[in-house]
Formats: structure tokens, C-alpha cells, sequence
């Protein structure tokens, strides 16, 4: 876990907040808290033997299954002008089954047994494309959008398949693809792209105490430093409970039934990506299906969920869901002190206009509601909780249309949207004896922005090129009171409103019979409220990238980029005490990526690679409150950069990559990374290197999934992070300031000196599916930390209570003076070696 690090709540609160949700991350249905942690009650290999006993007793007879089968749809469109392609063959690997498109671009292939599917298309002047684990249902039909890629040199000898690992010519390497079944059957994954990117190379994520969280943590950089784009329209939030000004949180947004695929690019962004630092994660959604209305229901131990998607015209389809979660029932019974609760809603919509055209729609919204409950039966754990956190009420959204339109040889692609992200955070300190309750913390901030983009697309001969312009219009508002102590308080009222806008160019060749690829993007940004915003020449991002094709199997790559993010809402907007802005001065930040590696595919199905990276940051923004780099938060519950900075930090990132993946084939499949990790940053007026909270030196991740013939699935998944930093307390200002603030208070003197014990998690899923004429039954059972591996995190500093807890306990018998000079001090252990069973059903129908 990051080492306390929520400016404006003050860092330690940011932990306290983490803590009360380490038991959301910790709890099913099967266990309970008491004050001694959590107690299993029924063991996880119990679980699975009633998971299988009941799979057997609800098996439906033999010839109930005789008539189950399956259906893929489909559209079939060049990837670079978006045209139909007519004609193309569609097949299904390993079978007689498949078809042609019509003159639409569309397909349509019946009576499939159910299973998964590794489907192949082609077409003359185009290369082939393998998209593996297509997973086909009796009970829904499967559609899929499939992009082919020309064939621009014919005279090449190097076979021209492509590989559905999510490579483009602007990105050669450091690049990774997940498919929705992939997502969807992952191990602890809980249906979450957060939590199943974080077994990829390169991603840290949140460990040990924290481990429940989504945060993404890549090469070294911070949650911050990473853009989330849906069907081309940037997404800002993507988790429950986010953190203001980065976009971790305990629970994903979107819903895994709309996702056709993710590709996650960890270097060579292309430059129609704005503000990513260390990586541009790209969700595709798939179409409403168009044969018939159609939908899925999902229950878990947490939430549950409902999906339908259909026609609405001859040329238009819809799928849209809804999620809600019953956490606040679930705490309430077992009596733990938090009452967290959450929505979300999703939808898109699709319009083919012409074979030339298509018109999108989507929308995603959540809200978020935290509260805390009197327990029945209390604790020093609880009462902390209770103390040391704020509640929380959150709502966002994002809606957007995009068009694509197919040109002669190109594509023009139009998107306008908007997104709104309303926080409100409050805590209070405690009435005690001669003092009533005290509000000690209130944020309420609000982000708003308005977005357009326009791209244009054009190849000639084996050319390809692209330009583009984006512009924005963005609000901000923040009213804050913090009282830091008894002497300091923040308090102001924000408001500002300015344009954001960016021009880029990209272009891509191949020489030497395709041999040699080459491509080379600029971009530059600029802003109407930084002092130098408009100075447009300080952003000027010149990127390119070599990859060349040693034969059908090897290849050798490189990148180098230069890439640019305008600082957090939060840091432009935080005022001081007499409303003056402070942070106007504040410079975009920056970064260099160097990446060079080898690629090994001796069969569509098999990948390996080999790359060494090393990122140079300079303009990060440094707390001048207390002298740390921004470039540590993100893993924490809250809002990051409510407080004045400098930009003058520096940092440095650098390691290398070891991945093999197979794709599903011969019902196996499997991932296995290792990467070597260094990231360190600088502080306060020092250019010295100090380790940052993602220096995990050492990073090991795991996924092997086996497919039965009669229905049955076995998924595992392991993940080991070395030790995180973390900074000690201060004992003597925590004993001062506590009976304030209700948690200790960080030395940053000794700023990530300490380091917790390795990450290790093992987890482990069951599926077993059943598939009726008109519907199917997925029944699973999900282990997270199979092994009761020790989850390590820093202790939280308290003060002792009495024997009845009703208050502090104090050395003289007399109650405890406000700066806590009488007052006992004690450490709450946060490690755990909880092991988290849930057992869910999916009904498609």
C-alpha cells in the first residue's frame, strides 16, 4: 500500500480511509469480523466441494442439452477507412462451420455447439485475423466488430497473419490484449478490467492491505499517469469510490458483458492519446446483438447485475445494464462499522447510417455513497475506522456520440462528449467531555468537461497517415475546510473554467517487402489557464517507432516518445486562505520513454517477449506542505493535489520484461510475466533519488486456465510484488495532533525508508456451465488468497481505550488532554492472512 498520501485530507487520513476498506475487500458471505479480524467459517475447499456437489445436483439431463447451440454475428470492416468488407471468410478453427459476408459486411453462423471458439477471417488483400476464446452460449449471441488490417505490400514472402494481441504500427511493443471472455473468467478478477490488468508485465497495482483495490500501476509510474479511452471517447472515471485526480478505486464501472476487447499500450502511444504518462488503455464495446432482445443476469456475493441488448430498428441496436451492490446489508449484519453502497448504469447504442457510416452512443454513470454504522459490539479496529475516515457521496458520468465515416482510401472520425465528477468528502471529530463534535474536514469539488475531437485517416500506396484536433472546455469547483491543527486551516471556495485544446499528426510506412516498419507521430497541447499554457512549443511531443521483421517468428523493436499531462484539477484550482489561485505557476508534466525489445511468435497462438524500458520525468508536481513528490499518490481513498506545489520534481523509472502468452487453444491457456522495477523520484529542493511507492523491484504474475469438454472450467492465478516503501510515523506530531485528526502523522524526513514484506496471492476460480435450448447457467466459485498467504501493510497509530471502550485510556487515570501528552499510544496491525471465497451465478437468456 502507498505510503499515506492524500493532500488536503492530510496523507494519513488517505490510509485510514484504506483501512476501513481493506474489510470491504476482505469480506463474503462466509465470513465475519470480530475483534480478533476475521473469522472463515466454512473453508474454501468446502466451498468448492459444495460448489461441485451442487453442480452435479442441478445438472440438467442429457436431453435437455441435445438441442443446445449457439450463435455468432458479426461485421467484418477494413481498419483503416471503417468500409465493409464483402466477402471475407468467417470460419471457426478446428470445425466445418462457417460462412461469407453479404453485402453489409455481415455474418451470421447457426447451430454451433456451445464452447469456445478460436474464429478466423480473411480476405484477398487483407491479412488474416485469429480472434481466440470466442465464447458461444445457447443462451445469448455473440457479436463481434472484427477490424482486418490490408495487405499494402502483396510481394511480401513474410506470412502477412495478424495476431489479435493488439499491436499497431505506431505500437510494436509494449503492447497487450484481453479478450471479454478473458476478463470474464479470470481468477479474483470479479468481473473487473482493473483487477485482470494488474497480472499483466509491467503493472504493480495496490498490494498487501491495499490489495483490494483497482489501482494500476504501470512501469513505475502512478495511478495518475494512465487515460482510459471507450470506443474513442476518453473516460476519466472508471472505479467505485475513485480517487479525485487519478482514477484507482475498490470497484470497477464498467460492465464486462458490453467489452469485446481491452489493449493496454505501456509505451509508443499514439498521439491522439492525451495526458498518459505511463499507459493508454483502450476499451472496445461491442454491438447490440441484432438477431434478437436478449440479456444476462449476474449475482455475486456483493452485487448483483442485469444486461439486455437487442435491436431497436433494422439498422440501430442497443445494450444497456444496470448494477447495484448490497455491501451496506451484508457489513450492517456482520456487524462492521462501514456502510458502503454503490450504482451504475451503461449503455451504448449503435446506427449503421449506410455500409459507409456508423453513429455511437454511449454513456456510463455510478454512484457512490460511503457511511459509517454504530457497531453492536465495538473494538479499538472499529472505533479507528470510525474515527480516522470520511464519509463519502459520489456521482459521475460520461455520455458521448462519436461517427465514423468511410472515405475513398481513409476514415474521418468525430466524437463530442462530456463527463462530470462530483465528490464530496467530510469528517468529524468526536464529542468528548467539555467539547461537542467538531467538523475538522469538508471538501465538495466538482470536475466538469466538454469534449470534441476530430480525426482524419488517410493511406496512399503504403502510406498511412493521420491528423487530428482536440479541444476542450473544462469547469472546476472546490469549497474545502480542512483544519490541519490547531493553528492552521485551509479554507476556500474555488471556482475557474478555461479551454484545453491539442493538434497531432501521425504517420506509419514499411520498407524492404514489409520488412522494416516504421512510424513517427507530433503532438502539442495547450491550455487558457497556466501561466504558459498557450505557449504551445513547450508540449511538442515527437514520437516514433522502428520495428523490423527478422521472419515469420522473431522481430526486433523500438520506441522512443516524448509525452505530456496537464496537472490534476485539484492543483490548478487549490486556493490559499486570502482566495488567491497558487498554483497558476504550475508547468504540464513530462516524460521520455526508451524501449527496445525482441518478439518471438512461433505460432498465432504463442507470444514471447523480451523489452527493457527507461522513463525520464521532469515538471512533477512537489507538495511545498511537506516537501514529497505527487508521483507517490493514487492508491488511496480521496482527492490528490488540494494543497500548493512546485514543479520541480524529477524521477526516473527503468527495468526490463520477460512475458509468454498463449492464447486459448487445445482448451489451455496461459500468461506468465516477470519484470525487474526501479522507480524513484525526487522531493522538496533535492535532485536526490528516494524510492517511490511503486519501487517493487521484483514483479511475478501468473494466469493458467484449463476448458473441460463437459462444461467444466479451472482458471489459477498467482501474483508476487516485492516489498513496497513505506514512510514510518512520527510519533511525537502524532501524539500531538491525533485526538484532531483521529490517525498518526507521516515523518516525511524518512520518506519510504521502511519496506513492507513481499505480495504474494494465489487465486483460484471454478466455472461450471450448462446450455439449455433458449439459455445457459453459469455457476462459479472464486478464492481469492487460496493459499492464506500474509497480505502485509503499516500499522496504524491510535491511542489505547478503555476497558469498555467508551473512551481514550490515559496513563493518569484522567482524560486524555488534547495534545494527547497523557495518552497511550498503540500500533493496530493491518497484516492479514484472510482468504475471500464468493460463489456467483450467471444466467444468460
Amino acid at each position: 500500500m502507498a505510503p499515506g498520501l492524500i493532500p488536503g485530507i492530510r496523507r494519513s487520513e488517505g490510509r485510514s480511509f484504506a483501512a476501513a476498506l481493506f474489510f470491504w475487500g476482505t469480506i463474503s458471505p462466509v465470513q465475519s469480523f470480530s475483534q480478533t479480524g476475521i473469522t472463515i467459517y466454512l473453508h474454501p475447499m468446502k466451498l468448492i466441494a459444495l460448489t461441485a456437489a451442487l453442480a452435479v445436483a442441478v445438472a440438467p439431463t442429457s436431453s435437455a442439452l441435445i438441442e443446445s447451440v449457439g450463435t455468432i454475428t458479426g461485421t467484418v470492416r477494413n481498419s483503416i477507412t471503417q468500409e465493409v468488407v464483402v466477402g471475407a471468410t468467417v470460419k471457426l478453427e478446428g470445425t466445418k462451420l462457417g460462412t461469407y459476408t453479404n453485402t453489409k459486411g455481415e455474418f451470421t453462423i447457426k447451430n454451433i455447439p456451445p464452447k469456445s471458439y478460436t474464429v478466423v477471417v480473411s480476405s484477398v488483400g487483407f491479412k488474416s485475423k485469429s480472434l481466440f476464446n470466442t465464447l458461444v452460449t445457447s443462451g445469448n449471441v455473440a457479436s463481434l466488430g472484427i477490424e482486418i488490417e490490408p495487405d499494402l505490400t502483396k510481394a511480401s514472402s513474410i506470412d502477412v497473419e495478424v495476431r489479435s494481441f493488439g499491436k499497431r504500427s505506431e505500437t510494436p511493443l509494449s503492447v497487450q490484449s484481453l479478450t471479454t471472455e478473458e476478463i470474464r473468467s479470470n481468477p479474483g478478477g470479479n468481473f473487473d478490467i482493473s483487477r485482470v490488468l494488474q497480472a499483466l508485465p509491467g503493472v504493480g497495482g495496490a498490494t498487501g492491505g491495499a490489495s483490494f483495490r483497482n489501482d494500476i500501476t504501470i512501469r513505475g509510474g502512478g495511478p495518475s499517469e494512465n487515460v482510459y479511452y471507450l470506443d474513442g471517447i476518453e473516460i476519466p472515471q472508471i472505479n467505485h469510490f475513485a480517487t479525485q485526480g487519478s482514477a484507482g478505486g475498490p470497484a470497477g464501472i464498467l460492465n464486462v458483458s458490453f467489452i469485446e476487447d481491452v489493449n493496454l499500450s505501456s509505451s509508443s502511444f499514439g498521439s491522439g492519446y492525451d495526458n498518459a504518462l505511463s499507459s493508454v488503455i483502450a476499451i472496445k464495446q461491442k454491438d447490440g446483438n441484432s438477431e434478437k432482445l436478449q440479456g444476462n443476469f449476474r449475482l455475486s456475493a456483493t452485487e448483483v447485475a442485469a444486461t439486455a441488448d437487442g435491436p431497436v430498428s433494422e439498422n440501430t441496436t442497443v445494450i444497456a445494464s444496470a448494477r447495484k451492490s448490497y455491501l451496506d446489508f451484508l457489513f450492517a449484519a456482520i456487524d462492521l462499522p462501514i456502510r458502503p453502497n454503490y450504482w451504475d448504469f451503461q449503455f451504448r447504442t449503435t446506427t449503421k447510417i449506410d455500409n459507409k457510416t456508423t453513429l455511437n452512443v454511449i454513456g456510463v454513470g455510478a454512484i457512490d455513497v460511503f457511511r459509517y454504522g454504530v457497531p453492536r459490539e465495538t473494538s479499538l479496529e472499529k472505533e479507528y475506522v470510525l474515527r480516522a475516515a470520511p464519509s463519502v457521496d459520489q456521482w459521475n458520468y460520461t455520455i458521448g456520440a462519436s461517427l465514423r465515416k468511410a472515405l475513398d482510401n481513409g476514415q474521418v472520425f468525430v466524437s463530442l462528449s462530456r463527463n462530470m465528477f462530483d465528490n464530496k468528502l467530510q469528517r468529524t471529530k468526536e464529542a468528548r467531555a467539555g467539547s461537542p463534535a467538531e467538523k475538522v474536514f469538508d471538501v465538495s469539488s466538482r470536475e466538469i468537461e466538454n469534449k470534441f475531437r476530430l480525426e482524419y485517416t488517410q493511406v496512399a500506396s503504403n502510406i498511412s497517415y493521420k491528423t487530428g484536433v482536440q479541444a476542450q472546455y473544462v469547469k472546476y469547483t472546490n469549497t474545502t475546510f480542512n483544519k490541519l491543527n490547531d493553528f492552521v486551516t485551509l479554507n476556500f471556495d474555488s471556482k475557474i473554467d478555461f479551454f484545453k485544446y491539442g493538434v497531432y499528426a501521425d504517420a506509419s510506412t514499411s520498407f524492404f517487402n514489409d520488412r522494416l516498419r516504421a512510424s513517427a507521430g507530433l503532438r502539442t497541447d495547450g491550455n487558457t489557464f497556466m501561466e504558459t499554457g498557450n505557449e504551445i512549443w513547450r508540449t511538442f511531443s515527437p514520437r516514433a517507432a522502428l520495428s523490423f521483421i527478422i521472419d515469420s517468428s522473431w522481430s526486433i523493436n523500438a520506441t522512443v516518445g516524448r509525452y505530456y499531462k496537464i496537472p490534476q484539477y485539484p492543483i490548478l484550482g487549490f486556493r490559499d486562505t486570502g482566495s488567491g489561485l497558487v498554483n497558476t505557476g504550475a508547468s504540464y508534466i513530462g516524460t521520455t520513454h526508451y524501449v527496445a525489445g525482441v518478439e518471438y511468435m512461433p505460432e498465432p497462438s504463442i507470444r514471447v517477449t523480451f523489452e527493457g524500458f527507461y522513463k525520464i520525468y521532469d515538471g512533477y508536481p512537489i507538495s511545498t506542505l511537506d516537501g514529497i513528490s505527487l508521483a507517490n499518490q493514487g492508491t488511496n481513498f480521496g482527492i490528490i493535489g488540494n494543497e500548493p506545489v512546485i514543479s520541480d520534481g524529477k524521477g526516473r523509472a527503468y527495468g526490463a520484461e520477460l512475458f509468454f502468452q498463449k492464447k486459448l487453444t487445445e482448451n489451455f491457456f496461459t500468461t506468465i510475466s516477470y519484470t525487474l522495477l526501479y522507480s524513484e523520484f525526487t522531493s522538496l529542493n533535492s535532485d536526490k533519488y528516494i524510492p517511490s511507492a511503486w519501487d517493487f523491484r521484483h514483479l511475478v504474475s501468473g494466469i493458467v486456465g484449463y476448458k473441460f469438454e463437459n462444461g467444466w472450467e479451472f482458471g489459477g492465478k498467482i501474483r508476487y510484488a516485492g516489498g513496497s516503501p513505506y514512510t514510518p510515523y512520527d510519533t511525537t506530531v502524532s501524539r500531538q495532533l491525533f485526538i484532531l485528526n483521529g490517525f498518526g502523522q507521516l515523518d516525511f524526513t524518512r520518506l519510504n525508508n521502511e519496506r513492507l514484506r513481499a505480495f504474494r496471492q494465489v487465486d483460484v476460480r471454478i466455472d461450471k456451465k450448462w446450455s439449455f435450448t433458449s439459455w445457459s447457467l453459469d455457476l462459479f466459485i472464486d478464492v481469492q488468497n487460496a493459499l492464506a498467504f500474509s497480505l502485509d501493510a503499516p500499522s496504524q497509530y491510535t491511542f489505547t481505550r478503555t476497558a469498555d471502550n467508551a473512551d481514550w485510556a490515559s496513563s493518569d487515570g484522567q482524560p486524555v488532554r488534547p495534545d494527547g501528552s497523557n495518552a497511550i499510544p498503540v500500533f493496530i496491525d493491518n497484516s492479514s492472512t484472510l482468504v475471500t471465497p464468493t460463489i456467483g451465478v450467471i444466467i444468460e437468456f
